[in-house]
């Protein structure tokens, strides 16, 4: 690999011992993808997927530690995935022993280090940080050194930022050096798309639905979307971009995308249409039949099937500020219609710290809240992960949650008629 001179510096150990070991990581995982170079930083904020205090997690806070009292902060500020624990997310005695005393023992201690290794404000803990409430939000061509699936794969395609996958402590390390490997999705071929993926269906698709389908045929390939334009439009405006998010989560999850080009609507394919689509690149169409395939192949891995839900997640990844306010305004109608004051399964909407405060700003809040349904800043896959209640029967419109925890889903109508009506 070709290193700039300050980058060489760096690497010989002129600023220290600790700067110097970033830089080896950061050089050994780009030789590891045959990276002949790094790319500069350019981002204003860096992303960590890292926001959990789970006690195992001792050699992260070593590590954080021994880069603290050498004074070596990141570059950028950052923000970090949600928090796990939010007291008003409902649990048991047991599961909370669970949360506080076996996994998330060390959290208190973890946020602290993240203060002072440069979070950028004290609730800065969403995965979507890019929403223009938080104020992470990387401009077209900017290089990133983000991880967290669902956000990478976000500002590739809809901001036409550039970032690969990058895992989790990679992350603060091309930001603590300012320079990341130069492979993969930085790069012009590197985004260029190896499936053609033709949208054929009657209505329009589902996002997660939609988003799973694709991700599980492309997995770590680039998609380019054809025919979801007629449902989107042509202007990446707040409905579009929602949808986006919610799609590209479950690319992401259920497959391995990190970038994706919309015909006609994302940057990319706006500037260099089909140029933008590899000689031989393969072809999937999705039309209605395929897209209830995919959902009838979906496991469900409760102990029993017919058990009745006991908890909703909607917001993985968190909510919009719209959405927010389009589902108080979907359930206050449809428990009206059916009669029913409140929902009949406690549900959780998740959103950012900074969304919240918005949404408490206006007129549905206090909408929202005769319905019963509890507004958090929570991260659902976190609050699953613990083994009590991975044997709960939960229900999610998410895919990326369904896919890593035992939660059940069901398209957004469905989980309507759930929560207002009853049944299945």
């Amino acid at each position: 690999m070709k290193l700039t001179k300050k980058q060489q510096d760096i690497l010989d150990g002129k600023q220290g011992e600790i700067l110097a070991k970033v830089m080896k990581t950061l050089v050994m995982y780009g030789e590891a993808f045959d990276a002949t170079k790094m790319a500069e930083v350019s981002s204003d904020y860096n992303h960590l997927v890292t926001s959990f205090g789970l006690g195992v997690m001792d050699p992260v806070y070593r590590l954080m530690d021994k880069l603290l009292q050498e004074g070596v902060v990141s570059g950028q500020k950052f923000t970090v995935d949600p928090r796990p624990l939010d007291p008003n997310v409902p649990t048991t005695f047991l599961q909370n022993i669970v949360f506080k005393h076996f996994m998330y023992s060390k959290q208190d201690f973890y946020e602290k280090q993240l203060k002072k290794l440069g979070l950028l404000e004290d609730d800065a803990f969403t995965c979507t940080c890019y929403m223009s409430e938080v104020g992470n939000t990387p401009k077209k061509g900017d290089v990133l050194s983000w991880s967290e699936s669902s956000a990478v794969v976000y500002a590739n395609s809809v901001l036409g930022a550039r970032c690969n996958r990058n895992s989790g402590i990679i992350d603060i390390m091309g930001s603590i050096v300012g320079c990341v490997p130069y492979f993969g999705l930085l790069t012009d071929e590197g985004r260029k798309a190896d499936w053609i993926v033709r949208i054929e269906t009657s209505k329009k698709p589902e996002a997660q639905l939609l988003g799973s389908a694709i991700g599980m045929k492309v997995m770590e390939d680039v998609p380019y979307v054809i025919g979801l334009d007629k449902w989107l439009g042509t202007e990446l405006d707040e409905k579009a971009c929602t949808y986006l998010k919610d799609f590209g989560a479950a690319t992401a999850s259920n497959g391995a995308v990190g970038l994706y080009h919309i015909d006609k609507l994302t940057p990319e394919a706006k500037e260099q249409g089909k140029a933008l689509i590899k000689k031989n690149a393969k072809e999937y169409v999705i039309d209605d039949a395929e897209l209830q395939r995919v959902y009838d192949s979906y496991p469900v891995i409760w102990k029993d099937k017919e058990a009745k839900p006991r908890l909703c997640f909607m917001g993985c990844p968190h909510m919009s500020l719209q959405q927010l306010k389009d589902w108080t305004d979907v359930i206050e109608e449809n428990l009206k219609k059916y009669g029913n004051p409140q929902v009949l399964i406690p549900t959780v909407f998740t959103a950012a710290p900074a969304v919240i405060k918005e949404f408490k700003k206006t007129e549905y809040y206090p909408r929202l809240e005769k319905t019963g349904i509890i507004l958090s800043y929570i991260c659902p896959l976190m609050y699953m992960n613990n083994p009590l209640c991975g044997k709960m029967p939960v229900i999610t419109s998410s895919n990326k949650l369904r896919t890593y925890t035992s939660s059940r889903y069901y398209t957004d109508d469905e989980i309507v008629m759930q929560l207002c009506k009853g049944g299945n």
